[in-house]
């Protein structure tokens, strides 16, 4: 398994509480490849990928969220899915999962760690 790589996203402050932000990692093929959720003091990171259909969750940028702020939501066949675990609870897609990346907060920054592309470790600096 290739090692994980750390990667500084934002800082906690600029996601609201609950709130959630879209991002790419380097190397990345289309812009919202990911997305934090900050969800009650914890921040969690997805795969901005429907497990029903494989389409982006977000129907534009950082609306991952119900408006009641309180499941991810699918914007496509409205799939919805805990914040905490990803797990989805209604639609088409329950008892799938959104697949997660490991994050965390450090000195007030939101960091995801993940394998660096096959095509970044080509490149020679």
């Amino acid at each position: 398994m290739p090692e994980a790589v750390r990667h500084v996203v934002c800082r906690l402050e600029e996601i609201p509480d609950p709130g959630a932000r879209g991002f790419s990692l380097p190397g990345a093929r289309f812009p919202d490849e990911y997305f934090l959720v900050h969800w009650y003091g914890a921040v969690y990171a997805y795969h901005n990928v429907c497990p029903h259909a494989g389409r982006f969750l977000n129907w534009k940028p950082d609306a991952f969220l119900t408006r009641d702020l309180s499941l991810i939501m699918c914007s496509g066949h409205g799939a919805l899915f805990e914040p905490a675990s990803g797990q989805c609870v209604a639609g088409p897609c329950v008892g799938h999962a959104l697949e997660s990346l490991p994050a965390a907060v450090e000195d007030g920054e939101v960091v995801v760690y993940a394998a660096e592309p096959e095509e970044i470790k080509k490149l020679d600096f």
